[in-house]
């Protein structure tokens, strides 16, 4: 703040292990002024910044971390302007192959293993990104899942969708979950989402004195 106030330029840092972002407050003059010491700075200890990973933005053009998708943009119907954190792509196509990789038309796997693996799966990648504008990626998720899941089971069994709407729905039309044994598969979409707000200044610190 205090060179904020004199109209000088400012960062911060964000890491975590080798993976870091650094937000700069000022032009892009500044941030390439910064690259460049970035760079001398990793030099000496044998590190490099990676071509492939390193890019230059605006917060507008939103850039990826962690699996996150972090953009500056204005709220819907409003002139204010926030930062989200969405669910990066690379991210969702990496749950979505393993998704599919668990439901092969052609597998044979055993139905309850089958479950089993993708709740696991799902509900830990989901656990991880439910603190992001998340809602619309978990209905997709849950659908893009049970129509793998259906597929498979229509391949397996020759069913035809008479035969799915049969077993999968009750005399009045509504769709049942798909069991197995005891174990059913879970939605994403049952899984609430906490957005993360900054609470830093809230946090006990506990290496600092007691407080009396």
């Amino acid at each position: 703040m205090h060179r904020r106030r004199k109209g000088l330029p400012n960062w911060r840092i964000v890491r975590y292990a080798d993976d870091f972002v650094v937000l700069v407050h000022g032009t892009r003059d500044d941030v390439h002024t910064l690259h460049e010491e970035i760079t001398d700075v990793l030099a000496p200890l044998g590190l490099q910044l990676s071509e492939s990973k390193t890019r230059i933005v605006h917060m507008s053009e939103a850039f990826d971390f962690l699996g996150f998708r972090i953009q500056w943009r204005r709220k819907q119907g409003t002139d204010k302007w926030y930062v989200y954190t969405f669910i990066s792509h690379r991210a969702i196509r990496s749950v979505k192959a393993k998704i599919r990789a668990l439901t092969r038309r052609t597998s044979q796997q055993d139905l309850e293993h089958v479950l089993r693996r993708l709740n696991l799966i799902m509900h830990g990648w989901a656990n991880c990104f439910k603190h992001a504008v998340a809602q619309t990626v978990f209905d997709m998720l849950d659908n893009f899942t049970w129509w793998r899941v259906i597929r498979m089971l229509g391949e397996r069994h020759r069913w035809r969708w008479k035969d799915i709407r049969r077993r999968f729905t009750t005399p009045t039309g509504q769709w049942l979950p798909i069991v197995a044994g005891e174990i059913e598969l879970k939605r994403l979409a049952a899984i609430p989402i906490i957005r993360y707000r900054y609470r830093g200044s809230k946090i006990p610190n506990l290496w600092g004195p007691t407080p009396t």
